[in-house]
């Protein structure tokens, strides 16, 4: 210990790369590191193993506490729907309507979010649940 000899390794790396990436967040806003991050693949890799084993429960808790507290993303496409679904209701509610043009040049991107449900809902490859959360708007599925 008096010469710094490291008894927990594993647990020494952990918190490396935990303090690498509150470092990432400071500078980002955000914890999503990419994989395909060139300057900060092996962070990317390990936030990717961090939500892998949360998902199959053999996080420590106290690791999940950890990334909660700075504000860890655990599915990072759930929270990206979630995002654009307000986006639309923010739509709505100055519009009158949900039906967001592909061409609108102001909503670009919510209206190609708008025609990729309406085709995932088409082909049977959207959940139930966010099937229920645009019907609960009014969610129109015919295509414009």
């Amino acid at each position: 210990n008096s010469i710094g000899f490291i008894w927990d390794l594993c647990g020494h790396s952990w918190n490396e790369k935990f303090d690498q990436l509150c470092a990432f967040k400071g500078q980002s806003g955000h914890c999503n590191v990419s994989r395909n991050d060139e300057r900060n693949k092996s962070l990317g890799k390990w936030v990717s193993t961090q939500r892998v084993s949360y998902k199959k429960n053999t996080l420590r808790s106290d690791r999940i506490q950890q990334l909660n507290s700075i504000g860890f993303v655990w599915d990072p496409q759930h929270q990206s729907w979630n995002e654009k679904f307000k986006q639309l209701c923010a739509y709505k509610a100055q519009n009158g309507h949900s039906n967001v043009s592909r061409n609108d040049e102001r909503n670009e991107f919510l209206g190609r979010w708008v025609n990729k449900q309406r085709g995932l809902q088409k082909r049977n490859a959207l959940s139930s649940d966010r099937i229920q959360q645009l019907n609960s708007i009014g969610f129109i599925w015919a295509w414009f």
